[in-house]
């Protein structure tokens, strides 16, 4: 069994802003019901979790779209913090899923294979992703920033995986990967310059890329392929609000 960690956190954004009121674009009504919701209903749905936490303002903890959580806890003012406080008191080893809190159409049977391949795996951080093809057929109209791979063409999905120990030092790569996005020559320092020019050139592999955070974390990290594109739906802009509920209709 797992436990799993949803992100509810942050400030008011111009999501949140089509619903005045609201905490944040977690708390955004999507066909009637809060995205936070329909994202700890598909968490609920999938027999191999027993445990849910969620990470939200304090405003926020008596709404009722949070009752099917297990436990709330107060947000950070970074994702990091909120990470930490959604983290507290799980053993370092064990594996918890963590959930962004915008995914309209995620479901149960898209969690379980999640999971299921990651455990298959023994990563000590997992990042989930979607291939492309998988995508566009069934859900073309949703827009991602897609990343050219020798393997094929891929988004981040809104699901991951970690394990406690893990975090010290995926906090600090995120740390230097913020100081370094817009400074060229201290992101190459940072990644390396064989992993930009392959990337530049689509000839980076997923396996090279899952090599060097490895390395660079000291840590099992793997990229996990869904075949299941709903975990890459999520709610980033206004006009996705629409979407969301044009693809929740009947």
């Amino acid at each position: 069994m797992s436990s799993a960690l949803v992100l509810a956190g942050g400030p008011s954004d111009e999501v949140s802003a089509l619903q005045p009121g609201v905490p944040n674009k977690a708390f955004v009504r999507i066909a009637g019901v809060a995205l936070v919701e329909r994202t700890l209903r598909a968490l609920r749905d999938c027999e191999r979790i027993d445990r849910i936490v969620v990470v939200a303002p304090s405003a926020a903890h008596g709404d009722p779209a949070l009752a099917l959580a297990d436990e709330c806890r107060l947000d950070g003012p970074r994702i990091t913090d909120s990470l930490a406080a959604g983290l507290a008191g799980h053993a370092p080893d064990e594996q918890l899923i963590v959930s962004a809190a915008d995914l309209p159409i995620l479901d149960g049977i898209a969690v379980a294979d999640f999971i299921e391949r990651v455990s298959e795996r023994e990563l000590d951080i997992a990042y989930g992703c979607v291939d492309r093809r998988a995508h566009v057929g069934r859900y073309a109209p949703v827009r991602h920033t897609w990343a050219r791979l020798r393997d094929g063409t891929f988004c981040g999905a809104g699901i991951a995986a970690l394990r406690p120990r893990a975090f010290a030092s995926l906090a600090r790569f995120l740390e230097d990967l913020g100081r370094s996005r817009k400074n060229p020559l201290a992101l190459a320092s940072l990644l390396g310059w064989d992993v930009l020019l392959r990337f530049a050139f689509g000839a980076l592999s997923i396996a090279a890329v899952e090599a060097r955070a490895s390395r660079l974390l000291n840590l099992r990290a793997g990229a996990v392929v869904s075949p299941f594109p709903q975990i890459a739906v999520n709610v980033d802009r206004p006009s996705d609000v629409a979407l969301a509920e044009a693809l929740l209709s009947p």
